[in-house]
């Protein structure tokens, strides 16, 4: 055994009530009333108590029991020398009982110090205590050699299973409030990334909006400062219009998805391409419902690569392939080049640095770059 399993209190929780059940708390409860029965039972029969000296025992019953109240106090706030100096009070309280005739009161707190010793005090100190307490026992009591040993060796066996009994209770009580602090702050990454779920929702379905919106009231109010045809300004009125037809649609979208209420993913992926005739979209693979944040990557790369490609390659055809795999969904959205349109330079909603962030969240991994010509983006999600 090691130095500090000697030198070692057991566990607040061991020497606590927490944890402790109903009927073993009322078991306690029944061995101290015994406890005390017998050493009411000891000091007044035999008609040795008179006068005075009922008040006298009376008194020694009680500061038994007080200082049997202290020790435990004491123990649990892991106060050595307190502790300490109330055994050896109660062993003291035994010696004085014995001195005056009471046996059997003696007996009861010198193998009630023994028992206690060994389960609430740290090993190093109860050994010399239970020591003490159960050869006064010994020297004092009439039995036989052999019950007297069997007896004081029992004693000492269940201190030291009590003591066992109390730390095991004590250890799934550490584990039982480690899990509860484990559940908490699981539940609390889990409103932390539904935060960032959702602000990451808003940050595209909105940056991307709110950018094209001002891109055409800017130019809007350009052309109204040179005093451009009606026309060209009204055009730009109702582009940013559409635009924020769109906006509001996709937030009903976004606010869907947070809700778990997805379209199929197929579905959405024809509707987005349902305007431009030079787009088409190919699907391969077996066809399943994806997590909510794999499925939502996948919408809003798709969106991002329509959106660019419209903007940067105006009347050039767009494929979109959805591939569904054992492991990963592929989405491949490729152009085949055109000439670069009016809105080239106007920036591009969270753009490929928002669709790379997006992928890498999910453990996946987003391509873009030229191919054949035109410009092609790959998404890899694992699902």
């Amino acid at each position: 055994m090691t130095e500090n399993a000697w030198l070692r209190w057991p566990s607040r929780e061991a020497l606590g009530r927490v944890g402790v059940s109903r009927p073993r708390r009322m078991l306690a409860w029944g061995t101290r009333t015994v406890v005390l029965g017998v050493l009411l039972g000891g000091v007044f029969t035999g008609g040795r108590v008179h006068g005075w000296g009922v008040a006298g025992a009376a008194a020694l019953v009680a500061a038994a029991a007080a200082l049997a109240w202290a020790f435990f106090r004491t123990t649990l706030a892991h106060r050595l020398r307190p502790s300490l100096l109330l055994i050896c009070l109660l062993l003291a309280v035994a010696v004085g009982a014995q001195a005056a005739g009471f046996r059997v009161p003696a007996l009861v707190v010198w193998c009630g110090c023994g028992v206690a010793a060994l389960e609430r005090l740290p090993l190093a100190a109860a050994l010399p205590v239970t020591s003490v307490a159960l050869a006064s026992y010994a020297t004092v009591n009439n039995d036989m050699w052999l019950t007297t040993a069997a007896t004081t060796g029992g004693l000492a066996l269940a201190g030291y299973v009590l003591r066992l009994d109390a730390e095991a209770r004590g250890q799934a009580e550490r584990l039982l409030a480690q899990e509860r602090a484990a559940r908490a702050a699981e539940a609390e990454s889990a409103a932390l990334a539904e935060r960032a779920r959702i602000a990451r929702e808003i940050h595209d379905v909105l940056a991307h909006s709110l950018s094209a919106q001002l891109v055409h009231l800017e130019a809007a109010r350009l052309l109204i400062e040179r005093d451009a045809d009606r026309e060209q300004i009204l055009e730009r009125v109702v582009a940013a219009r559409g635009m924020a037809r769109d906006g509001l649609s996709e937030t009903r979208q976004a606010l869907s998805a947070l809700r778990g209420e997805l379209t199929p993913l197929e579905d959405y992926l024809d509707s987005l391409v349902g305007l431009d005739h030079g787009a088409e979209v190919t699907v391969t693979g077996e066809r399943r419902s994806l997590p909510a944040e794999a499925s939502q990557a996948v919408r809003r790369v798709a969106q991002e690569a329509l959106t660019n490609a419209r903007k940067h390659a105006p009347g050039a055809r767009v494929q979109v392939r959805l591939d569904y795999g054992e492991h990963q969904v592929t989405l491949a959205v490729r152009d085949s080049g055109g000439t670069p349109g009016e809105l080239t330079g106007a920036g591009g909603g969270y753009g490929l640095l928002g669709m790379r962030e997006r992928a890498e969240l999910l453990g996946g991994s987003l391509e873009a770059g030229p191919q054949e010509g035109g410009f092609a983006v790959t998404l890899k999600v694992p699902v």
